[in-house]
């Protein structure tokens, strides 16, 4: 049975911050047969993570992508990978990727700092 979005979601991000913290090859962190639509927001992240992270570096206010917590990173790179595809709704983009920043992020804050980004973002991408 496939997972739904916001199953799938959740998955890529836990499966990226695995890559990204270990820097062990995507594929090898595949537990089982991943959902299709998991493996492929998170093969898509995987892919453009230097240009991903330029952007939040951006938009970031003082802050590096690198020094963002890994959750934070991966689930700031998830939403703009969708925002970028088109596939959902900023505004969905833009809650379910604060929903899992606060319930899986480092500190209370996280959940603002990833909203605050994903706005700098949009702003800048819909004034380009």
């Amino acid at each position: 049975m496939a997972m739904s979005r916001r199953e799938a979601r959740r998955a890529a991000v836990f499966m990226l911050f695995q890559w990204d913290v270990t820097g062990q090859p995507l594929g090898t962190l595949y537990e089982g047969e991943p959902d299709e639509w998991t493996r492929q927001i998170a093969e898509g992240v995987a892919a453009d993570a230097p240009a991903l992270d330029e952007r939040i570096t951006a938009a970031a206010e003082g802050w590096t992508a690198d020094r963002l917590g890994a959750v934070e990173r991966n689930v700031l790179r998830v939403a703009i990978h969708e925002l970028d595809a088109g596939e959902v709704p900023k505004e969905v983009a833009i809650d379910e990727a604060v929903g899992l920043a606060k319930r899986y992020g480092a500190s209370d804050e996280a959940g603002r700092l990833v909203n605050g980004i994903l706005g700098r973002i949009i702003r800048d991408k819909e004034a380009a």
